[in-house]
This record gives C-alpha cells, structure tokens and sequence, in this order.
C-alpha cells in the first residue's frame, strides 16, 4: 500500500496570532457579559440579559476555539496518528450546537415576556449595548481574516457577528422603550435575535457534522476521480474509494486500483505520481493512499459496504 503526503499548508504562519487575537475577544467578552448580567438585572431588561447570555455563549466559545486552535497544532504520536486535527471542527462543531441551544431558550422566555411586558429602565440598556457593540465590534475585526479560511475561527466569528447585530438590535430597543415606552419591543427583539441565532448556527452545525461523519466534500464527485484515474492505459478499474475531509487542509483519498499487468513497483510509483498531482490539482485532494491490485478476486465496486 503507498501512501502518499503533499502538504499544502499555506495558512499556518498566523496561528500564534490566531491564538492572540482570541485571547483579546475572550477578555473583551467577558467585560461586556459581567457589565450586561448586572445591567439586565438592574433595568429588568430581557433582551439585555439575552444579549448577555449571548455574550457569555461567546465567551465558551472563544475558549473551545481557542483550545481547539492550539491543540490542533500538537504533534501526532503513535496513539494519535492524526494528532489533534480535528480539534477545530470539534469547537465549530459545539459552538453551532450551543448557539442553537441557547437560541431555543431565548425564545421561550421571549414568548412568556410578550404576554406581561414590563417596565425596564432604559437608560442603562443603551449604554450597556453601545459598550457591547464597540466590544464586539473590535473582535470581529480582529478575527475576520482567519474566518475565511477556517471553520472554528468562522464559528466563533459568527457568535460575535451574531452578537453585535444583537446589541444594535438591543440599543434601537432601549432608544424606543426611553422615548416611545414600548416595553413589549424587549420581548420582539429577544425572538428576532434568537432565530437569527438558530438561522447562523443551523449552516456551521450541518457542515462541521458532514466533516465529523467523513462525508465526501461537497465539491468532489467519486464518480468522476474513478473515471480519470480508469483513463490511464496501466489501470483496469478503480474500487473500494474512499473520500474524506479530515480538517480544514487535507483532504483524503484511499482506493484499490486493480492493474491491465503485473507491473513492478517502480512502474506503479510513477502512475501514482501521475494520478496524485490530477487530483490535487483537480480536487485539492493532498492525501492519496493507493492500494495496487493485480488479479486479486474482491468486490469491484466504487462504494463497497464494509
């Protein structure tokens, strides 16, 4: 069996700045949830005690992003082969479910406020969601690049995006309740915030578990690598194929290919060069395991059910 590595890790450079810029959303955050806790049980305010839920939600998962960073960076050992990389999809993975979970309970409490609004003091509900916009605000700057590349810095990205437009939501809610003392838009707000929580969570949840349950990337088709790699004069067919995501740098590829000839190693070392460099430049595949075959009697299938 060959086994094959081509590392293209071209985003690796910034991790200790990853790892930084985390640290200042995590103490950034939990200034602002220990200031809204206090405000939102001072001015009786759900959507500030909501936010600052919210904000807490953002603090854990700051700190599983920030973990899970870090130990995607450890060696890999005999009992870990793969070492810890698939941590960060774990943090992505979590974070979605937390925001989700948290949203639900937002919800519940939002519909029970609705039916008996009450009266909240509203100046210290704008002050308190001007602090927390300016604080998030700075944090998601501070992480917009990695998001791009990286599902946990995306996940923990989105909790603060999230939490921001919850706090602009909050201070338009705080600005209405002091002039036009509508109290009932605390309750509105809650429920706009949570589903708009529910609607982020929802797409990292569903991809961190396609990655999780090795489920072939989106963008690769089985049936079409099968079809070039059977294009080669040496190859007979092309079975038991396995693709899969292994974090957000590698993909992996691992097939039986079964040969026209009882070829020498030498031979199938460069066919498998051959193929490696089609699918990477193809499918940005970077790991390929090959198993050659020569009149060997197992199933022929692409997918066999192991």
């Amino acid at each position: 069996m060959s086994h094959s590595h081509d590392h293209n890790h071209a985003h690796h450079h910034h991790g200790d700045l990853k790892g930084r810029n985390l640290i200042i959303s995590i103490l950034l955050n939990i200034v602002i949830t220990i200031a809204q806790v206090i405000g939102g049980i001072f001015s009786g305010s759900l959507s500030l005690l909501s936010d600052a839920l919210h904000n807490f939600s953002d603090v854990l998962s700051l700190i599983i992003s920030y973990v899970a960073n870090r130990l995607a960076k450890r060696k890999a050992s005999n009992k870990k082969t793969f070492g810890y990389k698939r941590a960060e999809i774990l943090a992505a993975f979590i974070n979605a479910a937390t925001l989700i979970i948290v949203a639900i309970l937002l919800i519940v409490e939002a519909v029970e406020r609705f039916q008996n609004p009450q009266n909240i003091k509203s100046n210290l509900v704008i002050w308190l969601s001007l602090v927390a916009i300016l604080g998030n605000g700075f944090s998601v700057l501070l992480l917009k690049k990695d998001a791009e590349v990286n599902m946990n810095m995306k996940s923990a990205y989105v909790h603060l995006l999230t939490d921001m437009m919850a706090s602009v939501a909050v201070l338009i809610g705080g600005l209405l309740m002091k002039y036009y003392q509508v109290y009932w838009v605390d309750s509105v707000l809650t429920f706009a915030i949570a589903l708009y929580l529910i609607w982020m969570g929802w797409d990292l949840l569903k991809n961190s578990t396609k990655v999780l349950m090795l489920f072939t990337p989106d963008s690769i088709v089985i049936q079409n690598i099968v079809d070039e790699i059977n294009a080669f004069d040496a190859v007979k067919n092309t079975h038991h194929v396995h693709v899969w995501q292994l974090n957000e740098d590698e993909i992996h590829l691992e097939a039986h290919i079964d040969f026209n000839k009882d070829i020498s190693l030498s031979q199938f070392d460069s066919i498998l060069q051959d193929i490696e460099a089609l699918v990477f430049k193809k499918y940005d595949i970077n790991h390929v395991n090959i198993q050659p075959e020569y009149g060997k009697d197992d199933a022929k299938e692409v997918i066999v059910q192991d």
